[in-house]
């Protein structure tokens, strides 16, 4: 059994979604062939260098996991693009491309965060190709951690506000651009986050059936996708009794 998660946007300010994570690390994903993150693990990421106590005490968890035999992979999403090598190498995990393909359920799986098959929001594509040219990543890693802090907040702020005011196709994924991307690696399954929209797509590629699921994000309930000889599902799940001491407490 594999599990993939997306968009858990862990904060300090969110104790339930982190509960709830630490509860899944700490059961569900105990004993897993694997477990994928596929981005926008954390509300924002300023830099391996600039982790805080929170950051620092999720990564533990994630070594816990990754020692007790569950390996795990994470992917960058458009709020922590920055996150690196060091927080995976300390976390026991590896960082996964974006895009991927991976075996899963006896098949090769197209694994995406998801921005990038947003093609027709041109103003974030246009900032995203901006952000993610190696120059401009490597001038960001090497500012200094308060300009990295302001930056953040600017990017954060900016970002709720143009999404409030886009239409909700042009937020979605192209519709075009998905057969494009799943031809291109040779997939009839993709699986990404991103877009907070979970459902599992049919799709028909040629004369093949096909399948886009997309993965849910964490606000008021968890998602998460499992793949095993079953096939894959899709499924939301309560946050766990907020009374509980956290996992590990």
């Amino acid at each position: 059994m594999i599990l993939l998660i997306s968009d858990l946007h862990l904060e300090e300010e969110r104790p339930d979604i982190t509960r709830s994570f630490l509860d899944l690390l700490h059961n569900r994903a105990r004993g897993a062939q694997a477990l994928y993150i596929l981005g926008d693990f954390f509300e924002a990421w300023i830099g391996d260098d600039g982790m805080t106590p929170f950051q620092r005490s999720i990564c533990e968890a994630l070594r816990e996991l990754s020692d007790s035999g569950t390996p795990i992979f994470i992917m960058h999403g458009n709020r922590d693009f920055l996150l690196g090598k060091a927080f995976c190498k300390a976390a026991g995990a590896t960082l996964l491309k974006d895009p991927s393909v991976v075996q899963l359920a006896g098949e090769p799986v197209l694994l995406m965060h998801g921005d990038s098959l947003c093609t027709r929001d041109l103003g974030y594509m246009k900032l995203r190709r901006i952000l993610r040219n190696p120059i401009v990543l490597f001038i960001m890693r090497h500012l200094p951690l308060r300009t990295r802090h302001r930056l953040a907040r600017k990017l954060r702020s900016e970002s709720r506000a143009q999404t409030r005011m886009k239409a909700n196709d042009i937020v979605d994924v192209t519709p075009e651009e998905v057969p494009r991307v799943m031809q291109q690696f040779g997939v009839r399954t993709l699986v990404h986050g991103h877009t907070h929209r979970p459902a599992i797509h049919k799709l028909q590629i040629g004369d093949q059936a096909a399948k886009r699921i997309v993965l849910g994000d964490w606000d008021k309930q968890g998602w998460a996708l499992q793949a095993d000889e079953q096939g894959f599902q899709l499924a939301a799940f309560d946050f766990v009794n907020p009374q509980l001491a956290l996992p590990g407490a």
